[in-house]
């Protein structure tokens, strides 16, 4: 299984989510939060939300604002309508993803479309160089039966959203954060392993969110449980996945990486520039309805 990875990436540190609400308040778990944003360059934030009560989510996102990065919500399980000021619309569903470049900036809403059952996803804020953070604003519904999937000889399904895995490419590719974007299904088998190459230079996490996943083998091994978030050391070529020995449910995780842009940050909320300059343009901007 190893022949593809020499040298397995170990876990750094294992991060425990925050409990917050955003929109009109949803209740969900920060994973990335922005003490982190340097260490994962080009990415800024994680979210997850997860209930099966109505009034955790129904009050959904209402229009806010965004600039100078990309938006990429992955839906699990539920509903929910998009609309934003470039004239885009688009319903998330079972499995879908929305990957919104906001640029020189949209207003947006999420707002569910169920009054009951279970929504569940993430929401993953991902950076724009300097260069592309004013490019017109784009936007794409990726439904669940466009996303590429592979399905392993030890049985690990891989669903590939951006990068490549296994041969496949994902339904999205950028060119400077060249960002990897797996969703991972594995059983409880601790034989049943994954292997997945990643360069060097790039920042890479695994998010768990099903049972539980040990990440690399032997003495470095490490078993990253349902709801925490593992930091992958920047040594190695890859990284080695297996379902954790005694998981009870099959374990299912994301694996992110990117390659960092090692520019400045300045966010104000919603807005992500490079100088306390940038910012206070966007807020005018914004303020004068100079948005999409």
């Amino acid at each position: 299984m190893n022949t593809l990875v020499q040298h397995p990436r170990r876990v750094e540190r294992v991060v425990t989510g925050q409990a917050t609400q955003d929109g009109a308040g949803v209740k969900l778990t920060r994973l990335l939060t922005q003490d982190l944003q340097r260490r994962l360059d080009p990415f800024l934030m994680l979210d997850n939300f997860a209930s099966d009560d109505p009034d955790d989510y129904g009050a959904g996102f209402p229009d806010h604002p965004h600039r100078g990065f990309e938006t990429v919500t992955y839906m699990i399980s539920g509903r929910m309508r998009h609309r934003d000021s470039g004239g885009h619309e688009g319903l998330l569903q079972n499995g879908g993803v929305q990957w919104m470049t906001a640029g020189r900036g949209l207003v947006h809403s999420e707002m569910p479309e169920q009054e009951e059952g279970v929504m569940e996803g993430f929401q993953l804020w991902l950076n724009l160089p300097a260069r592309d953070k004013l490019c017109e604003p784009w936007y794409r519904d990726i439904q669940s039966a466009e996303i590429p999937e592979v399905r392993t000889a030890e049985g690990v399904t891989v669903r590939v959203i951006a990068g490549e895995s296994q041969g496949v490419r994902g339904s999205v590719q950028r060119e400077v954060t060249r960002p990897l974007y797996l969703d991972l299904h594995f059983g409880t088998d601790p034989a049943q392993g994954l292997v997945q190459a990643l360069p060097a230079t790039h920042n890479a996490f695994v998010c768990v969110y099903r049972g539980s996943v040990q990440v690399g083998e032997g003495e470095q091994a490490t078993v990253v449980s349902r709801g925490r978030l593992a930091v992958l050391a920047n040594e190695g070529d890859g990284v080695l996945l297996r379902p954790a020995p005694g998981t009870s449910e099959p374990a299912r995780a994301l694996l992110i990486a990117g390659a960092p842009l090692r520019e400045p940050i300045a966010q104000y909320g919603p807005f992500v520039m490079n100088t306390r300059e940038q910012l206070l343009e966007a807020v005018e901007d914004f303020n004068r309805g100079r948005f999409s």
